[in-house]
């Protein structure tokens, strides 16, 4: 485990990434950003409102200008005492007002805005309705790269995070598996989690036997038998940031051929993250690890990407895929994990989170990628 994180972040550093932001889309040929609550507007703000209602909030940045976030008027206190509140201005509006008419009047009604990709439909088609000159792109295909290259203190805080999924794994080696059900271990999973900090539980996937040839099966009730190989993926959020690692244990003693294919992917995610470097394309991350398994004949059971970046949500750009030919940048964050799943039979997959740094990776997942063995 890391030690202390570091200290909260600041109004100055909300103010910070706001600029940055609406720099980017000035850079990109955007009239600005509107930005809808979630992992967007928290990054931004460091506000979460306290429930997301069919009443309209939304942060609005504009080149050259302050920015403002729009808030119905009974949330607007607890907008106030956001860390970033001060970085920006509050624009409120009382129910029976058109919120999309107070929004309108900041923005330029024949520009092309980005857009938060959770922002409600309604919302979306409310400004078009009142500014039909305008037009919207996603933020991820417009900025994917907005929260992608991660400041020293979010690559300490993922670190920790990382750290706290390596010690559910050293715990969760330790119980009983034989004759419990996937989700009697999913639910230690996530008791170890939030024991070593987790405020949040994303995900805890225990795929045993021919379940673990599904790469998102989550949790059954099928019993875990002496013989199986069990994929355990899982990871969430601690102090706003996320984790995620895999690995895969057999319940007794394995076959000749289940430590081959084990072996197989660990070599494969060995030579993802040694492809790991500033400059290199994410897709060559990819291309390495799946060489590895195309050239062992298992090729057509590696069924998806080699990994996807990881911040503030568990999964966001950047994505180690074929036809990705952004760049690796240090302070990127992202996963390495390729797999090999046999209908029917048994799947493998191992995990890690990297970090690219000045001279190529770092992992933030250090647990044995060896084959464990359970009881």
């Amino acid at each position: 485990m890391t030690g202390n994180p570091p200290p909260p972040f600041t109004a100055a550093d909300h103010r910070a990434r706001m600029e940055r932001a609406a720099r980017c889309a000035a850079d990109a040929g955007l009239a600005g950003l509107l930005v809808a609550p979630g992992p967007d507007m928290v990054w931004l703000t460091g506000y979460t409102p306290t429930a997301v209602t069919e009443r309209l909030t939304v942060l609005v940045l504009t080149p050259g200008h302050d920015p403002v976030l729009v808030v119905p008027t009974l949330e607007a206190p607890d907008a106030e005492h956001a860390v970033g509140a001060s970085a920006l201005t509050l624009r409120d509006w009382t129910d029976g007002k058109d919120p999309y008419a107070v929004t309108a009047a900041l923005l330029d009604g024949k520009g092309r805005f980005g857009i938060s990709d959770n922002t409600w439909a309604m919302h979306l088609l409310g400004l078009q309705r009142t500014l039909p000159d305008t037009s919207y792109a996603s933020l991820t295909d417009a900025l994917p790269m907005l929260r992608a290259v991660k400041d020293a203190a979010e690559l300490e805080l993922l670190a920790a995070a990382g750290a706290a999924a390596d010690a559910t794994f050293e715990e969760i080696r330790k119980v009983p598996f034989a004759g419990r059900r996937e989700s009697d271990v999913g639910h230690d999973l996530a008791a170890l989690l939030r024991r070593f900090g987790h405020s949040q539980v994303d995900f805890t996937i225990v795929g045993s036997g021919p379940n673990g040839a599904n790469p998102h099966h989550e949790v059954g009730d099928r019993v875990i038998q002496d013989g199986d190989m069990v994929v355990l993926d899982f990871g969430g959020l601690k102090d706003g940031y996320g984790s995620d690692t895999t690995r895969t244990v057999h319940v007794g003693e394995p076959t000749e051929e289940e430590r081959r294919v084990h072996g197989i992917v660990r070599a494969a995610q060995e030579a993802g993250f040694a492809a790991v470097r500033p400059g290199v394309a994410c897709q060559e991350v990819d291309r390495a690890a799946r060489a590895v398994i195309t050239d062992a004949g298992y090729g057509a059971y590696f069924i998806h990407r080699t990994g996807h970046g990881i911040g503030v949500t568990t999964h966001e750009p950047p994505y180690m895929i074929e036809g990705e030919e952004q760049p690796l940048v240090p302070g990127m964050c992202f996963s390495v994990e390729p797999g090999i799943y046999l209908p029917g039979r048994f799947g493998v997959r191992i995990e890690d989170i990297v970090t690219v740094t000045e001279e190529g990776g770092r992992r933030f997942n250090n647990t044995t990628r060896e084959l464990v063995v359970v009881g």
